[in-house]
Parts: C-alpha cells; sequence; structure tokens
C-alpha cells in the first residue's frame, strides 16, 4: 500500500471512530471534535475556526447546535468587547472527558496487530509528519 493510500485510509477509520464514539453521546463527529478542542479551556471563534478548518459560518452553526445540547457556551471575551469565547459547560466538559476517553481507547485499539516498538515507530513517524505540516492541535495526546 502506497503512503498516499494508508494516510487517507487511515483518516477514515480514524473519522470511523469519531462517528462512533460520537453517535453514542449523541454528538456528530464535528461537535465531538469542538469540546475536545476546548478541553483545555475557552477559544475565540477565529481560532476554533483556524483549528477545525471551518467558515465563520460553519462554525457558527456548530457552536449554535452544541449549545443547544447544554455543551457549550458564548462568554464575553475579556480582552476584546466585541469577541466572544466559546467554553465547554458543566455538561460539556463531562461529555467532552467521557467522549474523549472513549475515543482514545477506541483508537489506540486500532494499531493492535502491532508490537510496541512498531506503534512507538508509527507515532514517531505520523508525528513528524503532523509536526512538519503545522497541524493544529485539535486533540491532546492523552499520555
Amino acid at each position: 500500500m502506497s503512503v498516499v493510500t494508508a494516510l487517507v485510509r487511515g483518516a477514515f477509520l480514524v473519522n470511523a471512530v469519531y462517528a462512533e464514539s460520537g453517535r453514542e453521546y449523541g454528538l456528530t463527529p464535528q461537535q465531538g471534535q469542538l469540546l475536545c478542542v476546548l478541553m483545555p479551556g475557552p477559544s475565540g471563534m477565529g481560532e476554533l475556526g483556524t483549528k477545525l478548518g471551518l467558515a465563520k459560518s460553519s462554525l457558527t452553526g456548530l457552536v449554535d447546535r452544541t449549545s443547544r445540547l447544554g455543551l457549550v457556551r458564548r462568554e464575553p471575551d475579556p480582552e476584546d468587547r466585541r469577541a466572544v469565547r466559546v467554553t465547554l459547560t458543566e455538561d460539556g466538559a463531562r461529555v467532552a472527558e467521557d467522549f474523549y476517553t472513549e475515543t482514545c481507547r477506541r483508537v489506540e485499539e486500532l494499531p493492535g496487530g502491532l508490537e510496541a516498538p512498531e506503534r512507538e515507530l508509527l507515532a514517531e513517524l505520523l508525528g513528524r509528519v503532523v509536526r512538519d505540516n503545522e497541524v493544529p492541535v485539535v486533540f491532546v495526546d492523552p499520555a
């Protein structure tokens, strides 16, 4: 299998895990990603758009839908009165933690057929690809 095929099929595999975990929590994969991005703390809409790769209108809709579930809320940005930040609610923090833990567990199982040194090499190589391409932090390292 070529690198291109392996990366594309691997991305589909991880997306399927996100979708499966999300269904169990009543979330779309995008809502699950939003919750994970917000776990470290509140973010401005511009920063969220960059991290999630969403246009302003798409992000606004995502935040609106997730807010209606009671998982996130908008709050004034203390540094800019014209801006808002998005933060997890108490319920949102609980769901985010549960979703994150379950998603990590499932992703951890994907390379289950590899020996420990192979898993370490896979992590090292994928980590280099991510760093070299300056991928925003959208999922924190569970370690």
